[in-house]
């Protein structure tokens, strides 16, 4: 079977993608690109949104000719990850531009706390400023374009060193590897870093306290017990 050749190919963040073949403007996307062309799912999408797939229509001049079902396959190194935060006292976040149902399904394999869906990329850093809000200390990781508002956002932006350049220069912190566990070891660096400060502050001050008062001559001879 041949594969026809597309041209005009152009993509719309959090929307889909668009190409004409043969002559036909084809657009292949999520949700928002429905709505964009007030069209409705195919009936398929209930039973596929059930079993957690992302869910992609297929538009031909503005009519709805097809579906895609994708799914997600969870890296065993990210239940690692999360357990990992688990343990170390973190609460863990999903912020996604996927469908509720499609979140909620990784959400509960892994073990996440919370999770914002249908999150359009202008709307991530308005998360991070929520969680903010409630007086929470937020370090985000991220590694696209539409992460960056939300990793500038944050208290603390991790972002992944395979990531777009955008990404990596809207955070202060960045990983040398994809590996989510890695996420981990900046927070145990960040903790013993703190230890150690305060330890130093306090060998500090105690020092100041003892050498103080004997450079101002505390156990000086007096000169009555000279004469």
């Amino acid at each position: 079977m041949a594969v026809l050749k597309a041209t005009d190919f152009s993509s719309y963040p959090a929307v889909g993608v668009k190409a004409t073949v043969e002559g036909t403007v084809v657009e292949v996307g999520g949700p928002y690109l429905l709505d964009q062309h007030d069209r409705d799912e195919l009936p398929v999408a209930d039973q596929w949104r059930d079993q957690g797939a992302i869910i992609l229509h297929i538009l031909a001049e503005n009519r709805v000719i097809g579906a895609l079902r994708l799914a997600d396959e969870i890296r065993p190194e990210s239940r690692e990850a999360v357990d990992a935060l688990h343990a170390a006292g973190a609460q863990v976040v999903m912020i996604t531009g996927d469908a509720q149902a499609v979140a909620d399904t990784v959400a509960a394999e892994l073990g996440i706390d919370r999770v914002f869906a249908g999150v359009r990329p202008e709307d991530k850093a308005a998360k991070v400023a929520e969680l903010q809000s409630e007086g929470k200390k937020v370090a985000m990781v991220g590694d696209g374009v539409n992460d960056a508002p939300a990793l500038a956002q944050a208290d603390v932006g991790i972002a992944i060193g395979a990531g777009t350049d955008v990404a990596i220069g809207s955070a202060g912190v960045i990983l040398a590897s994809s590996d989510p566990r890695s996420v981990l070891s900046v927070i145990e660096l960040s903790r013993a870093s703190y230890r150690k400060m305060k330890q130093n502050l306090w060998w500090a001050a105690g020092y100041n306290l003892a050498a103080v008062p004997l450079a101002a001559g505390v156990l000086a001879p007096s000169d009555s017990c000279c004469r």
